[in-house]
């Protein structure tokens, strides 16, 4: 039985394409707001980091009705870090809009996604979104996704998708190009169409699998999902199934419907549709809440290892505890497993120290939102450098690999296949980029060959190029790469920078501190022009003396620091050095603070 009153539908593509632009037009069209409402842009988009970097991070649901159909939509995140979030999302779906830039084309997170969804016998959408561009290229793309198909051997039902071009910026869709561009309907005129109505009997015993988790305040732990077959009632009592295969009764004590931007609350809820519901302690991600006589679980789907991990340790330094709210390690291990429970691509261990958790996922994108997100949340902790994870096999050594997607200058081209070929990349295609005067290039590298490798890309080619990885697969370890050249410039005394102080450090190299910032000895305050450390005094004062002259009183000028971000800091630190992160600042520190015992260490080896 199908329910053709409900159509389930994610919204996948790579980042910057246009997902969450698209939803925003959809809402607007769909007469959910008045005609003199003020909305923002990019509403689901609904957490501070999000808004900063212009990047979805997490699935959201939402509902539009539409000739008399209550259309489900998940905007998804376009990350490749952020893929598990795509992975679970589409259980709860019966076909996708698979967004494509009209100029850029076909990505290595498009390549992803639609591998997935393909997988899954998803029905797919083709739409070719920023067809406003000056420099588009619309035939040209809807061929290259037509070998993406092919590409992924898509079976032959599967092959034949419908092909929308939209610009979600002006708010329109047509099926053809020279169709007039009035509105965004086409498109949902071609959902109702083309994407399936979900099947399942109502009639049946329920049977609902848990694909996201929210979190509110006052009612705690929120499960959203899609009910396979059955109905739900409010106040019925069912079976959990985890998926270790435990077993436990529950009631559900609250039960909502989305609808725009809100969750309506509803008293009951048939086979196809989406649902969230509360008043379920423990209840996770990959779960199935059945009928207490017919406790059947269902699968849940298969995601991706992580391929990187960091040790996140309680702070030891001797600004502990002066910024934070919540800096024990009891703080620490509470947090990084609530986050495990909600984030299915994340992994938290526990290791011999009771103060270090190792932390798992998909990328440094990924664990540097956490880190964020954690220290906005007013913790405070140490996180190490980045490692890729390696696998022990028969087969010996395997470790992740990454599809590394560039586009640069013509100039820059040389340069950048000299630094990739010495971290063990393998260049895989060159060709001409979409514009002219510009080179694409793709890799197969080590995820190990990128870390730290961004800032220097960008150094490389002035800025101008584009960069853009997932993950590809495991293979043999590649033996070593070489890391970062540069040393670090180390305070050796504890107090607060000064200008004489900085001014005779930035003679060894690059600040990343002003004057004024308070140090403490075994901190990182620069960027050394040689591979050595180095110790410098930068809370040294002018020594103040009776006799003047003309070149003493000249004033001393500071070259501008390096102002590091949060990413930008993870990719520079080497394996004997720490960032310690607070709510008011993160500061890079060498692990031994102390001079002599890191001399000490350096001699044993």
């Amino acid at each position: 039985m199908k329910n053709e009153k409900i159509r389930n539908v994610a919204i996948i593509a790579h980042v910057d394409h246009g997902k969450t632009t698209l939803v925003d037009c959809m809402l607007k069209q769909s007469g959910l707001f008045r005609k003199n409402q003020a909305v923002t842009e990019r509403m689901l988009d609904s957490n501070d980091i999000e808004r900063e970097r212009g990047i979805t991070i997490l699935a959201k649901n939402t509902a539009i009705e539409y000739k008399g159909v209550k259309i489900n939509i998940v905007d998804t995140p376009g990350h490749a870090d952020f893929g598990g979030e795509v992975e679970r999302i589409l259980k709860m779906v019966d076909g996708v809009l698979l967004l494509v830039d009209a100029f850029e084309g076909p990505m290595p997170q498009t390549r992803f996604v639609l591998r997935k969804a393909l997988g899954m016998g998803l029905k797919t959408i083709v739409v070719i979104n920023k067809i406003d561009r000056p420099d588009a290229r619309c035939s040209q793309v809807a061929d290259e996704i037509l070998d993406l198909f092919i590409d992924l051997d898509a079976p032959s039902d599967l092959l034949e998708y419908p092909l929308v071009y939209a610009s979600s910026r002006d708010g329109y869709a047509v099926l053809s190009l020279e169709d007039p561009k009035e509105n965004i309907l086409p498109l949902l005129d071609v959902i109702l169409k083309e994407i399936p109505a979900p099947e399942g009997n109502s009639e049946e015993p329920l049977q609902m699998l848990i694909s996201s988790i929210d979190y509110d305040v006052y009612t705690g732990r929120i499960g959203i999902g899609k009910i396979q077959r059955g109905k739900a009632l409010i106040n019925g009592n069912y079976t959990l199934c985890n998926l270790s295969g435990k077993r436990e009764e529950m009631k559900i004590s609250a039960m909502y419907s989305f609808k725009g931007l809100n969750r309506i609350p509803c008293e009951e809820a048939y086979a196809g549709d989406i649902i969230a519901i509360s008043g379920v302690e423990g209840i996770g991600i990959g779960d199935t809440i059945c009928d207490p006589d017919v406790p059947e679980p269902l699968e849940f789907v298969k995601i991706d290892e992580p391929s990187i991990s960091m040790m996140f340790t309680v702070n030891d330094s001797p600004f502990a505890g002066l910024e934070g709210e919540y800096v024990t390690s009891r703080h620490l291990r509470r947090r990084l497993f609530r986050e495990q429970e909600k984030d299915v691509s994340l992994r938290v261990a526990e290791t011999d120290s009771a103060d270090t958790f190792q932390v798992f996922g998909r990328g440094e994108l990924h664990l540097s939102v956490l880190i964020e997100t954690m220290r906005r949340e007013g913790y405070e902790f140490q996180v190490s450098k980045p490692f890729a994870v390696i696998k022990e096999t028969p087969e010996g050594k395997m470790e992740p690999f990454e599809m590394v997607f560039i586009e640069v200058p013509d100039s820059f081209v040389g340069t950048v296949i000299e630094k990739l070929g010495s971290r063990k990349g393998e260049l895989v295609t060159m060709e001409g980029g979409g514009s002219e005067g510009f080179t694409r290039l793709q890799f197969i590298i080590p995820a190990r060959g990128l870390l730290g490798y961004r800032q220097e890309f960008l150094t490389d080619t002035r800025g101008l190029g584009v960069m853009y990885s997932s993950f590809h697969e495991y293979a043999p370890y590649k033996g070593e790469i070489p890391t970062r050249t540069r040393g670090s410039l180390v305070a050796c005394e504890t107090g607060t920078a000064v200008t004489f102080g900085l001014f005779n450090a930035q003679q060894r190299g690059q600040l990343i501190i002003g004057p004024g910032t308070e140090v403490y000895e075994g901190m990182v305050v620069g960027i050394n022009s040689r591979s050595d450390d180095i110790a410098v005094n930068v809370c040294k004062k002018k020594h103040l003396t009776s006799i003047r002259n003309v070149q003493s009183e000249d004033p001393l000028r500071l070259v501008t620091p390096v102002d590091m971000t949060l990413e930008q800091a993870i990719e520079f630190i080497k394996e004997d050095e720490l960032i310690e992160v607070t709510p008011k600042n993160f500061r890079i520190r060498k692990k031994i603070l102390d001079k002599v015992m890191r001399e000490r260490m350096a001699r044993r080896g």
